[in-house]
């Protein structure tokens, strides 16, 4: 028995008026082991309707398989995909979602994000960069156009970005004909995101957090405070991950493909505001995702005070 739970979902609005379920179903690196088609529709059949995709995951036509033996509407899900680096040339931007379409076996997303803010050439395939050679000059801002071209079809209910530092928006936003509507970032009490979460949320961006309970190098869940409040309240180390994030305002994506521990994520509790605090002053800081261990030119991605943010 979980104590203090309230498992009902909520929604954030987002700037254009759409509802984004403020837990969902992350996907990265989730058809390992062949199960993930069945992890989705487990997921669905518990309640979850924000599922989190992207086309550098490879497994999207898993997931449309999934999704399409649903007998959960269309309408009631919140399906989200992302544009990956090498398709950041404006003329290649609508091909992009075309394809991400067919393999969702989808009309529309409900969200569509920019995944990286920098590109790669197009021969390139579904990896990261392993050189400077890899990369391709493409302004943020002509991408951006092709994705607000998107918007006026009717093929997206809104558009977004992810992994965009304050620096990167505060360049963009000026320039925007539709505001990003949501900034995915790594978020948990390891790297908080302090200041980017407040400037997103001032500026009507919503955030979405992505790996909330840590991972590989990252072991948010082993750590003291969390172990104890979860404790405290009878619940997962897991459940107090998500109950920080969603209580902050910001939507998490935890990944899993067993049942139980599906179920128990979508269960949240309610954080006295002295653990909250207590979580928020974690000292320790540790970043899951970083372009730049493995190329140093994509510093300013992460580290703009390190690293001159590049023209948008």
């Amino acid at each position: 028995m979980f104590s203090s739970q309230t498992p009902a979902v909520g929604n954030i609005k987002l700037a254009n008026g759409v509802l984004m379920p403020e837990v969902g179903l992350g996907t990265w690196k989730a058809h390992e082991g062949g199960m993930l088609a069945e992890a989705v529709k487990a997921a669905i059949d518990l309640g979850y309707r924000h599922i989190d995709c992207a086309q550098m995951y490879d497994n999207q036509p898993e997931i449309g398989k999934a999704l399409k033996e649903s007998s959960v509407p269309r309408e009631d899900l919140f399906i989200v995909s992302k544009l990956f680096e090498n398709r950041h040339r404006p003329e290649l931007v609508a091909g992009a979602l075309d394809q991400i379409l067919s393999e969702l076996q989808l009309e529309y997303l409900d969200l569509l994000l920019v995944h990286w803010p920098f590109a790669i050439k197009p021969e390139h395939g579904y990896e990261d960069p392993s050189g400077a050679e890899d990369l391709d000059n493409v302004p943020i801002m002509d991408t951006w156009r092709a994705m607000e071209a998107l918007a006026d079809t009717g093929k997206v209910r809104a558009i977004g970005v992810s992994n965009f530092n304050a620096a990167i928006l505060k360049k963009m936003l000026p320039q925007c004909r539709i505001r990003p509507a949501v900034n995915q970032v790594e978020v948990h009490p390891y790297n908080p995101e302090h200041e980017l979460v407040a400037y997103c949320q001032r500026n009507n961006i919503a955030v979405t957090g992505y790996c909330p309970l840590g991972g590989v190098r990252v072991n948010v869940l082993g750590d003291s405070l969390i172990q104890s409040i979860a404790a405290a309240h009878g619940c997962s180390p897991a459940q107090v991950l998500i109950s920080w994030q969603t209580a902050r305002g910001i939507a998490a994506i935890p990944k899993s493909t067993n049942p139980e521990r599906l179920k128990q994520n979508l269960q949240s509790i309610v954080l006295a505001l002295d653990e909250m605090h207590a979580i928020g002053q974690i000292a320790t800081r540790q970043r899951k995702v970083d372009p730049s261990r493995n190329l140093p030119e994509l510093a300013w991605v992460f580290h703009e005070k390190e690293a001159e943010c590049p023209l948008i």
